[in-house]
């Protein structure tokens, strides 16, 4: 129950009070109840299917199950139950091994509205760039170069996405590859390296894995897992701190985290028209409330408080179905059930004018003939909650996947289904070896009454006599044995068990049978065994990556688009393309290729031709190894050391004039590469041919030798 959301921002957590409601609930709430009927109808046959397929996993017969009078036996052999759990226990150690959530985000081939590569600007870059005409820096609406909020002017590095805070407005950083091996970025999938991250910890922090054990069990056994989610949830985060006098002060506060949740197939109803989850109109999930639960709605947004309390004082109305006795395996009286109520959640649209009835503020240009998207609550004729779908865009909140797809329904097949046939026979052959075993394993006596004194009883035990009045020796009491046909049924049994292998694609060495002969008694033929078993588990997985693990990643994406305000560094309208367990199977290949590639670059001559920052940074993001906390990123130092370089030639251009007279020539003209040479035609004066020297340096005896004897020396 993980409903915990807003509809907008200026909503509050304050109940709505309805309009009207004892006139005009009942309509809505008539109109929920009748759709709930038209899914409850429609869903029969496949409820049926879950029965028997539970039924086989527990061991139950039930009465469709027929005896002969000579049965004695009733065993049942729980293969089906051994098949789910090793189907199961199969798919979790895939998808959750290597202790990652197998959802990989990464960006399009061609990304929007963010660069895919940028690099630091050369002087070729210049030469290629045309002269463009001076634009209006205000433009026009509708041009695209509308600024963001809080924006002044047009940022020249909106391609760089969330990497734009990093660098300053003027960074000498152009969009594209780079064109003579100058330092590189690439923002999309750096963005898109951000978003994977927060999706992770938002999974983390909901404990997602166990929300999908519970849905992945179900779907192994009854065909069909629901995960519903995720929702807006306040979770409290403990916070200790220390006042002035320095003693620690317990401070906690609450943050909006998504959240996820399992929902069972039990109390599913979908649209029963619909093929997928996409294709439905309305979905209805039913709960079953105490009072506590019931009376803890009131604390959600948007709940009616005093229909809640109507509800309350009514009393339970809670009706069990015809399965949940089987279930739940609860065959107490009716009576016991009263204290629980039945809420029926809608997920869908509905009319306009149902919408305008109970209060709903519409959309403007929606009129009363349009169909909305709502979410409703309803309890008996007591509408407790109805508000607009608060998602945008518009979607309804549950991933459906099938374990194996049934072609044109949205149930999917289970392993037990599968079996059932080969479990129908193992339990038939099982009993009627057991049942010839208990004639063979006998003795049966033939009695001659004639021959024996009358009256005489007829129990046998060691040491018994009977008592003869005529006829031959040995004739009166004769023992027989019966023919022992259990080989037979045993045989068939492995027969069967066998059938069960191939129809649900599970081997029995997946889950640990004994006595293997043949090609598994070798290390290679182990192998090639289990290889060939994880090729009927790859097909689930699959579904599972394209029902559940990429709907559920572009859900998160879009819940932190627009609920999350601290994702600034993921901003760049990325087309987010979660790959679940089929990204992380090519991860392996690609560390495996990358580590072959950074082999090759040990020659000397081939080294100049790889950009090895790169290569080091993508190696430690195949390998699950936060390239930020080992790798250092030498594109991203070139760039600040450029641009540091700038600063500084900008700040000594400045001031360095400014100690000497205006016709001095500055200290910081002269070159680094000292003197330059001597030009033709100049003389040890430093003059002639109107160019000018350095002149040449006077020896003694020579005028203008400090060294030489003066007049006034004596």
């Amino acid at each position: 129950m993980s409903d915990n959301f807003l509809n907008s921002e200026d909503e509050s957590d304050t109940t709505t009070a309805m309009a009207n409601a004892a006139e005009v609930m009942p309509g809505l709430a008539g109109y929920i109840k009748s759709r709930f009927e038209d899914s409850e109808n429609g869903r029969r046959s496949h409820e049926h299917r879950w029965l028997q397929a539970y039924k086989n996993f527990r061991g139950i017969y039930d009465s469709t199950t027929q005896y002969r009078d000579s049965e004695r036996s009733k065993v049942f052999v729980r293969i089906t139950k051994t098949k789910v759990l090793a189907a199961y226990g199969q798919i979790v150690d895939i998808l959750f091994a290597n202790k990652k959530f197998p959802i990989i985000v990464e960006p399009t081939p061609v990304p929007e509205g963010i660069a895919k590569f940028a690099h630091m600007e050369t002087p070729l870059d210049q030469i290629m760039e045309q002269p463009q005409q001076p634009q209006d820096q205000y433009g026009y609406e509708g041009d695209g170069m509308e600024l963001k909020p809080g924006a002044t002017s047009a940022t020249p590095l909106d391609f760089l996405g969330g990497m734009a805070s990093k660098f300053p407005p003027d960074a000498p950083i152009k969009e594209g590859p780079s064109l003579a091996g100058e330092p590189q970025l690439t923002p999309a999938a750096e963005t898109a390296r951000k978003m994977e991250q927060m999706i992770h910890d938002q999974l983390l922090d909901s404990n997602a894995v166990n929300v999908f054990r519970h849905a992945i069990f179900e779907s192994s056994l009854l065909g069909t897992g629901i995960v519903k989610g995720p929702f807006n949830f306040n979770k409290k985060v403990h916070k200790w701190e220390r006042d002035d006098e320095g003693n620690r002060e317990y401070m906690p506060y609450e943050k909006s985290v998504p959240r996820i949740e399992s929902v069972s197939v039990w109390d599913f109803h979908p649209d029963p028209s619909a093929t997928s989850i996409e294709d439905c109109e309305y979905v209805i999930q039913r709960h079953r409330m105490n009072r506590q639960q019931l009376r803890g709605l009131i604390q959600r947004p948007h709940f009616d408080q005093v229909a809640i309390e109507d509800c309350l004082a009514k009393g339970p109305n809670y009706e069990d179905k015809y399965y949940e006795d089987t279930i739940r395996e609860d065959e107490t009286e009716p009576y016991y059930q009263e204290n629980r109520f039945e809420v029926l959640e809608y997920w869908g649209v509905i009319d306009a004018k149902f919408a305008d009835e109970v209060g709903v503020e519409l959309p403007l240009g929606v009129s009363e003939l349009d169909q909305v998207p709502v979410n409703v609550w309803v309890c008996g004729t007591m509408i407790l909650r109805c508000v607009l779908n608060p998602f945008t865009p518009s979607r309804i909140p549950y991933q459906v996947f099938p374990f194996e797809i049934n072609p044109y329904q949205m149930w999917g097949v289970g392993v037990a289904e599968n079996m059932e046939d080969a479990q129908m026979l193992m339990n038939g052959h099982v009993r009627m070896a057991i049942d010839n075993l208990a004639l063979a394993g006998n003795l049966v006596f033939d009695v001659d009454e004639a021959s024996l004194v009358p009256g005489q009883n007829m129990d046998i035990f060691p040491g018994k006599i009977f008592r003869r009045q005529s006829g031959v020796t040995g004739t009166a009491i004769n023992g027989l044995k019966f023919p022992n046909t259990a080989g037979e049924n045993i045989q068939m049994y492995q027969i069967a068990r066998q059938l069960a292998d191939e129809e649900t694609g599970i081997p029995s060495i997946m889950h640990g049978q004994t006595g293997v002969t043949g090609t598994g008694r070798t290390a290679a033929g182990l192998s090639m065994l289990m290889g060939s078993a994880g090729l009927s588990m790859k097909t689930v997985i699959k579904n599972i990556d394209d029902y559940l693990l990429k709907p559920m990643g572009e859900a998160y994406f879009q819940w932190n688009m627009q609920f999350n305000e601290t994702a600034e560094d993921c901003e760049g309208d990325l087309e987010i393309k979660p790959r679940g367990v089929a990204a992380v199977m090519q991860k392996e290949v690609r560390s495996q290729r990358l580590t072959a590639l950074l082999q090759t670059v040990m020659n000397p001559t081939l080294a100049p031709f790889v950009k090895i920052p790169n290569l080091m940074r993508e190696l430690a993001i195949s390998q699950d190894i936060d390239p930020d906390s080992l790798v250092n990123d030498v594109n991203e130092a070139q760039i600040y050391a450029e641009i540091l370089k700038g600063m500084q030639q900008d700040a000594q251009q400045g001031t360095g004039g400014e100690g000497g007279p205006p016709s001095q020539q500055p200290t910081d003209m002269a070159g680094s590469g000292g003197v330059p040479p001597q030009p033709q035609g100049t003389n040890s004066q430093g003059l002639g041919n109107g160019t000018i020297g350095v002149g040449a340096t006077p020896t003694a005896g020579e005028a203008g030798f400090t060294g030489n004897p003066t007049q006034f020396e004596e």
